[in-house]
């Protein structure tokens, strides 16, 4: 972690909303395979990396919990700030990191995350999702976009464990993300963490700075999302737009609610969700992050 990331950050503060001495990481030991959770993460404005609110402690908590008691090999994740026509594996080993936004202060564009990449890794990903016809493409020149980075520097500051990003392809809707999250659940037994990362809500047209009380919508979308998760509801989710309460408003596109599809098809169906924050930043942006164990 550089070291003007840890003066912007106080990453001691904030209350969490799960009980952090209880382990949430894993499954209970058995004869069954030792599985990495899944994670959604709202990565939330490209500010949230030195504004990080009671989202980025929790992160940080839940980190250091999940490290501790299974240490991950690596780290496969989804952003919507990686569009492509057609799905793509990252295969780069050492992974620039990306300032892929603009007029924000100039400490923001200092911050690195050096996090390696993994060419096996990358390649066990193209041949999972080439077993089900997905055939991605590999990209051996993609760096880390704030999807990334941002989230996990608050996640693993020590940027220590590898990491390949995968592309959202343009055009695709829920049920194509799923079914990525699906063909990719094996690398769970492998000690791979996979994480979604998008946002609760994301209507920057109402975005007007500063923190203020959340909209009413904000938090009746949220939570409709969150009963569908705990109820393993995914024929509901998949049917948001119609179903969940202001869902246009709260996503007028769905870049940034497709990344949660990838988790919950990466968790499969009786996988248990956990919130590690329900913060809201600006009035309009939810700052939902879970953990699927």
């Amino acid at each position: 972690m550089v070291a003007s990331f840890t003066q912007a950050c106080n990453l001691s503060s904030g209350p969490h909303l799960i009980n952090m001495t209880k382990p949430l990481a894993m499954i209970t030991p058995s004869t069954k395979p030792v599985l990495a959770p899944v994670l959604f993460i709202s990565h939330g404005a490209p500010l949230f990396a030195v504004s990080p609110g009671t989202s980025g402690p929790a992160l940080t908590a839940y980190g250091k919990q999940l490290q501790a008691a299974h240490p991950l090999k690596g780290i496969v994740i989804l952003s919507p700030h990686w569009m492509t026509e057609r799905l793509t594996v990252m295969r780069n080993p050492k992974p620039k990191t990306y300032h892929d936004f603009g007029g924000f202060p100039p400490a923001l564009y200092e911050l690195q995350y050096p996090a390696p990449g993994d060419i096996e890794l990358s390649d066990r990903v193209q041949a999972l999702l080439a077993e089900v016809g997905l055939n991605p493409l590999q990209d051996p020149d993609r760096p880390l976009d704030h999807g990334v980075w941002v989230p996990l520097m608050h996640l693993f500051p020590g940027a220590d464990i590898p990491v390949v990003q995968v592309s959202l392809p343009t055009g695709w809707g829920p049920e194509q993300v799923l079914k990525l999250g699906e063909a990719l659940q094996t690398l769970r037994e492998q000690g791979i963490l996979l994480i979604g990362s998008g946002s609760m809500t994301h209507n920057l047209a109402e975005f007007f700075g500063g923190d203020r009380q959340p909209d009413p919508y904000v938090e009746a979308f949220s939570r409709w999302v969150e009963t569908a998760l705990a109820k393993n509801d995914t024929a509901a989710l998949l049917d948001y737009v119609n179903q969940a309460p202001s869902a246009k408003r709260a996503h007028p596109s769905d870049d940034h609610f497709l990344p949660l599809f990838f988790a919950v098809g990466a968790a499969g169906s009786k996988a248990t969700p956990h919130y590690l924050s329900r913060e809201v930043r600006y009035s309009m942006l939810a700052m939902d992050s879970v953990v699927f164990s």
